[in-house]
């Protein structure tokens, strides 16, 4: 299975008669039933339903780029779940669904095979006012000042980590990052400074998050996952690796109701213990589980694997890597460069490829009509490589992004609307340390020319070899 390939658009898709870098109008939201009526149905993918199912979870680039060419920008899939769902790349379809009402298109994660990992109280999977009790109570560990302070435990974790990385012997980048950001995050939410002591709840914590992640690309534990859907607990490895992840889990949260200094504490752990609703209400363990373990397990693999898949692009886009190296080491338009390259790396390979919604009522997606109970997903993927948003969308062309802003619509690595990733100002804070110590410090080449093909773990898109490099030098 290929990647998404640097080739030609009209290699994959039509080039689209609208004005570059604007999408035409396409009205979309709720109607009616009798509006929705008289509007048509989407296509329908025709194949068999188990063979859709196999290739959107295995090789979902394939998959949605071919039915887009086939069927144009909306189109039904034909799956396990009820009612399709049906896919959009259209702004506007996308505008629509994240500025609805929550009870009018609700999130479609509390469906997803996260949900038994992280269980029914994290605010990723939890909807209406469960979710949005979860999201007031997670917000003061991720305004501004939190991230400044961060940004120290960044530092010092990227230095380390850069430190160890082996001269002239290829290696996967991808479990690099991916120790970096699990420092940060265990870092931030314990109040730990470095890594815990051996043997501590901490540190069997941390150990069984990486063996959790590493299971979770094997085949049984795909067939785990996919088992899992729909279900409030997790079944074969899966199931495993949560009861283990659990027993270090608990043991730290009672450990710090216990601590005589929470009320001086602010690490994440302490300030979610001390957080009240505005009844007074406090989270129970269960409720602080779920959300430390959606803290641990979202939030440091995706932006590890959004590292990765941006050292994978660099390597083989000389003129990209050679911009970012010679603004993070000669001084200039060194942030803008990092920031543009960070966007476009997402726009280029998102790591979550596609969210959805469901819709309570009849909804329209531009020519189209869709009943109540329409499950509908927003692919990420086709919203990125719309060529009437992007020229040559499938070229990695960070200075496309040098002096613009990415449109609320139009770039979506986060979600959008009351569902937009808590941690993603965490994220780009951490993302920004990262690539500019790492363009400052090391010279990285591709360890093979040909580009990584994208591995499909859970809601995920990775490089299926970690994002293999050669370290040929080390600057102090």
């Amino acid at each position: 299975m290929s990647s998404v390939a640097e080739r030609p658009a009209s290699a994959e898709e039509p080039a689209f008669p609208h004005l570059v870098g604007e999408a035409a109008e396409s009205p979309a939201g709720p109607v009616d039933e009798a509006e929705a009526a008289e509007l048509a149905k989407p296509p329908i993918v025709p194949l068999p339903r188990a063979a859709q199912m196999l290739r959107f979870s295995r090789r979902q680039i394939q998959y949605v780029f071919g039915a887009r060419r086939r069927l144009g920008e909306t189109f039904r899939m034909q799956t396990a779940m009820p009612g399709g769902p049906v896919v959009t790349s259209h702004p506007d379809h996308v505008r629509s669904l994240f500025t609805a009402k929550p009870e009018l298109a609700p999130s479609l994660t509390g469906e997803s095979p996260l949900r038994p990992i992280l269980g029914t109280g994290s605010v990723l999977t939890s909807l209406g006012e469960r979710h949005m009790r979860q999201r007031k109570l997670l917000l003061p560990p991720f305004h501004g000042e939190a991230i400044e302070r961060y940004t120290e435990m960044i530092t010092a974790a990227t230095e380390r980590e850069l430190d160890r990385w082996p001269l002239n012997k290829p290696f996967a980048i991808a479990p690099r990052m991916q120790a970096i950001t699990l420092d940060v995050i265990m870092a931030g939410i314990f109040g730990i400074g470095g890594r815990a002591e051996r043997g501590t709840s901490e540190d069997r914590m941390r150990t069984t998050v990486k063996r959790l992640v590493n299971a979770s690309t094997s085949p049984i534990g795909q067939a785990g996952e996919l088992l899992s859907i729909g279900r409030e607990d997790a079944s074969g490895v899966i199931k495993l690796g949560v009861a283990l992840l659990d027993r270090p889990t608990y043991a730290v949260i009672r450990a710090r109701r216990a601590d005589e200094r929470l009320a001086e504490r602010r690490d994440i752990l302490s300030l979610l213990l001390q957080a009240r609703t505005e009844d007074g209400e406090a989270m129970d363990d269960k409720e602080v589980r779920d959300e430390l373990l959606t803290l641990v397990l979202a939030g440091h693999e995706t932006t590890a694997n959004s590292l990765a898949w941006t050292w994978e692009r660099l390597v083989r886009n000389p003129e990209a890597h050679d911009a970012l190296r010679e603004a993070t080491r000669n001084g200039g338009n060194a942030e803008e460069q990092i920031e543009a390259t960070i966007v476009e790396s997402m726009r280029s390979r998102p790591v979550v490829p596609f969210i959805g919604r469901r819709v309570t009522v009849p909804w329209r997606l531009g020519p189209y009509g869709v009943s109540a109970d329409t499950p509908i997903g927003m692919s990420i993927l086709l919203v990125h490589h719309r060529e009437d948003l992007y020229p040559e969308p499938f070229e990695f062309r960070p200075e496309r992004w040098l002096g613009r802003k990415p449109g609320t619509y139009e770039w979506i690595p986060f979600g959008g609307g009351i569902r937009r990733c808590l941690g993603a100002a965490l994220a780009m804070a951490e993302m920004r340390v990262v690539l500019e110590a790492t363009a400052r410090r090391l010279d990285l080449e591709a360890a093979e020319p040909e580009p990584e093909r994208a591995l499909h773990r859970n809601v995920t898109m990775i490089p299926a070899r970690g994002g293999r490099v050669v370290l040929r030098s080390r600057r102090t």
